[in-house]
């Protein structure tokens, strides 16, 4: 197989973007994979972001109290400087503190979704503050099916051999990955519905507002998936093929398989279909950024997404090779799904418009004339 991009030995991933080291404060290079930063840097920028927003608190908003206030988390450095000082033997000091670039991408999408939400939600006659509200509730509902999903898919994998504490852990371990788009989905529709609810929205509407949000925070979500190492592609030989090293999740699975040796430096050259969802999922923010401007009823841009997504989908499942036919057939549980989705979609979006049209007629019967 070509090498791709990537040389033998070399990685196509991030696992850990950067780890805060406490046996040198003030380091600052990169170690293998990963880039190590003396705690001390931590404990500066920390102090800066600290006192920062405390002057602004009390000299724009004039708020004394809060001010104060925030000056308590001055504490956290202080708490890194002891444990580095008196507790050089227990954990975190010794193996520092990681910060994963999957979850990194994930804080990141989920903040631009939601601000770009925000700004689009006064077309329907709501302040901003109404999506940051909500995403509270989109957020655990989406997290929890995305999870149970996943745990559906791969129910003997996650829990082999796990027993008690370890099995209980391992139902929650999401920092070792395991979400799937499509149960977040799921999972905050019913967030959104009941916080709707509870606030007298119409729930449609809101829908047509984050639907291309949704997509923006995949965009960055599978760029974490390729940070990672999860979600992978078929064997290639292509220019911009990519190879995983022995750390990743893509190297353990095609080990099992038998498609790599154990002692092989790096996974076989694969497809990097991570980037290709990651690009695709943009271009659907993207038209649906510009559909929702031009929409001609409530529920118009996400029936067009619930069309336009499933077919996306099913064709990116044709690259990827890290989940197996599903009943008895040669579809992925993702593709069924998307035939299903797409039929449902086609129908939503013929019913949200009969319904405006009804509604429309309604109005103009009742209106004086």
């Amino acid at each position: 197989m070509g090498q791709g991009f990537f040389a033998p030995g070399e990685t196509a991933m991030r696992k850990v973007l950067l780890r805060f080291v406490f046996d040198s404060v003030w380091q600052w290079q990169s170690v293998g994979n990963e880039l190590h930063v003396g705690i001390a840097w931590l404990c500066l920028v920390w102090t800066v972001i600290v006192l920062a927003t405390a002057a602004v608190l009390n000299f724009r908003f004039q708020s004394r109290q809060a001010a104060l206030s925030s000056l308590f988390w001055l504490a956290v450095p202080a708490v890194f400087g002891f444990l580095a000082w008196k507790q050089p033997e227990i954990g975190i000091v010794q193996g520092g503190i990681p910060v994963f670039g999957y979850g990194v991408m994930m804080f990141v999408g989920f903040s631009a979704a939601t601000w770009l939400a925000a700004r689009r939600v006064r077309t329907i006659g709501q302040p901003p503050d109404v999506i940051w509200d909500m995403m509270m509730w989109v957020l655990i509902p989406g997290l929890i099916g995305a999870r149970l999903i996943y745990l559906t898919q791969n129910w003997d994998r996650v829990l082999l051999n796990k027993h008690g504490a370890q099995a209980v852990i391992a139902l929650f371990a999401l920092w070792d990955g395991g979400i799937v788009f499509y149960g977040s989905v799921i999972g905050g529709i019913v967030g959104v519905v009941l916080y709707c609810r509870r606030r007298g929205i119409n729930p449609i509407a809101m829908f047509d507002v984050i639907a291309p949000s949704l997509f923006v925070g995949e965009g960055f979500g599978r760029i974490g998936c390729f940070l990672y190492g999860c979600c992978f592609g078929r064997a290639c030989e292509l220019p911009w093929a990519v190879r995983f090293p022995t750390d990743s999740l893509t190297f353990e699975r095609l080990v099992e398989r038998g498609t790599v040796a154990a002692d092989a430096p790096a996974t076989i050259s694969l497809h990097p279909t991570q980037i290709y969802s990651s690009v695709a999922a943009f271009a659907l923010a993207g038209i649906l950024a510009w559909y929702f401007r031009r929409r001609s009823f409530d529920g118009a841009v996400i029936a067009l997404a619930w069309i336009l997504y499933p077919i996306n989908r099913y064709v990116l499942e044709t690259f990827r090779d890290d989940e197996p036919g599903r009943l008895g057939t040669n579809f992925t549980f993702s593709q069924l799904v998307s035939i299903a989705l797409l039929i449902s979609g086609i129908g939503a979006m013929y019913y949200f418009s009969q319904t405006q049209k009804l509604t429309r007629v309604s109005r103009q019967v009742t209106e004086p004339v």
